[in-house]
């Protein structure tokens, strides 16, 4: 692993979309060296709607996380988030020459990338297929079956779709805005690597992370993350109840909440009143801070419900010892935790992304609003299945969260930023090392494609 090599996470967020740049320092923590931020205005509910906006706020973020990193960006790991996102359970099986010989490394390959080859419903594909245990022979619940011998190897694994028009969208913006996606990852894996500990996986948590358009669930055990889901509320649809409640524009709505807000309606005083300003020549409109706090407090009870009931439906209620770790701008609500605790009756904290951070000039990044953009660029060292990086299979090439479209178009990297003396080694690094593998990288396209089309025609011998 190369302290040296840089890498870059872009967040296309409902409410933001954001860039940073990462490097490995000596002691293996992150070191953060540049933040862009744009306003995201093409974004609806994790899904991009307007490609040129999303474009332009990409551009934007990007820009300035040069000129504070003063590193050339090229290639980006890339989060993916939305309503359409689908968590399943599957099992595989290959057969093996003999029993003699030992599993390999390869033969686990094999049964993963057999994964990505299943019929998914029209209009979606698979992004993720990650291993929850094997069987070899009769041997069952084996984490990891490199070195043992069998001639039957199977694999439960959890598999998460998206929809194709969602990552073709994704696609079409980060290479209009003249970059290039090293990976795709669901964004609540994403935070989890930024937020959860080792030993929380372990015992049992779920991880809530309260985006702008979107709650990001994802639930862990025994080390090994066993569902994902997607839902359509995040904190917009809390300032859209204050504006209509409150009959406020948005933009007080969104400051309402942030500076005054709390999630538990009895914690505010009923003698607190907030003025705002009237509109033309109007006079001020009062707002009390307890019928505030009301209207976010139903809304934001019902958003928990929504999550627990889905930890609910997978019968984890009782297998959750670290409780749940809430993250994301929305975690950010005075009395959250309290009102969480209340809902499900489980131990709750809020996750900030700095387990993982080294000593950073940049200070904002600690901030839960940016536990997805720093878990995308850990991503871009951590395998999101440790059993890999265990093996040594650390480097990013060998993980299986590559995205599945391989329509990627290998694009000039953006210019410097003129007035920036752009370091030479981990400027160069970037685009370099996705050039050396072009090779390999169309060979790879034409065996799958030769393998799609064999089974495409075995499927037809009736």
């Amino acid at each position: 692993m190369q302290h040296d090599k840089i890498v870059v996470g872009l967040d296309i967020g409902t409410t933001k979309i954001c860039a940073l740049v990462g490097r490995k320092n000596e002691f293996g923590k992150l070191e953060i060296l540049g933040l862009g931020k744009a306003v995201s205005e093409g974004v609806v509910r994790g899904i991009v709607s307007n490609i040129d906006k999303t474009v332009d706020a990409i551009k934007k973020a990007i820009k300035q996380a040069e000129e504070q990193s003063g590193i050339n960006i090229g290639v980006v790991n890339v989060g993916i988030a939305g309503q359409h996102i689908k968590s399943l359970q599957h099992n595989g099986s290959i057969t093996r020459a003999s029993a003699e010989t030992e599993i390999t490394q390869a033969d686990v390959e094999r049964l993963t990338s057999d994964m990505y080859r299943l019929v998914t419903p029209p209009g979606s594909q698979i992004i993720h297929v990650m291993p929850q245990d094997y069987k070899v022979d009769y041997e069952e619940g084996i984490l990891d079956p490199v070195g043992m011998s069998g001639v039957r190897l199977e694999g439960n694994f959890h598999i998460i779709t998206a929809q194709s028009t969602a990552i073709n969208n994704i696609y079409k913006c980060v290479t209009k805005a003249g970059l290039e996606i090293d990976n795709l990852i669901l964004e609540p894996l994403a935070s989890s690597m930024s937020v959860l500990s080792d030993e929380e996986k372990e015992a049992g948590v779920a991880l809530i992370d309260i985006g702008g358009g979107t709650t990001d669930l994802a639930v862990f055990k025994d080390g090994i993350i066993r569902h994902a889901a997607v839902l359509p509320f995040g904190g917009n649809i809390i300032t859209s109840d204050i504006k209509q409640g409150c009959l406020v524009m948005q933009n007080q709505a969104e400051q309402l909440k942030v500076k005054f807000g709390k999630a538990i309606a009895e914690e505010a005083s009923e003698y607190e009143i907030v003025s705002i300003p009237g509109l033309r020549d109007r006079a001020p409109k009062e707002i009390s801070l307890k019928n505030l706090a009301y209207i976010i407090e139903a809304r934001m009870e019902e958003i928990v419900e929504l999550v627990y009931a889905e930890i609910q439906r997978l019968g984890f209620q009782d297998k959750l010892a670290a409780g749940i770790v809430m993250t994301g701008g929305g975690s950010q609500l005075q009395n959250l935790v309290q009102l969480t605790e209340y809902v499900t009756g489980l131990d709750t904290r809020i996750g900030y992304p700095n387990e993982h951070l080294g000593k950073s000039k940049i200070e904002a990044v600690k901030s839960p609003m940016y536990a997805t953009t720093v878990g995308l660029v850990l991503a871009g060292y951590r395998s999101i299945d440790d059993r890999v990086a265990q093996r040594g299979y650390d480097e990013p090439e060998q993980n299986h969260y590559r995205a599945a479209p391989d329509t990627r178009a290998t694009v000039a990297p953006a210019a410097a930023p003129q007035n920036i003396q752009t370091p030479a080694q981990p400027a160069a690094e970037q685009p370099a090392k996705k050039s050396s593998g072009a090779g390999d990288f169309f060979q790879k396209i034409l065996s799958r494609t030769k393998g799609l089309l064999i089974d495409d025609f075995d499927d037809k011998q009736y």
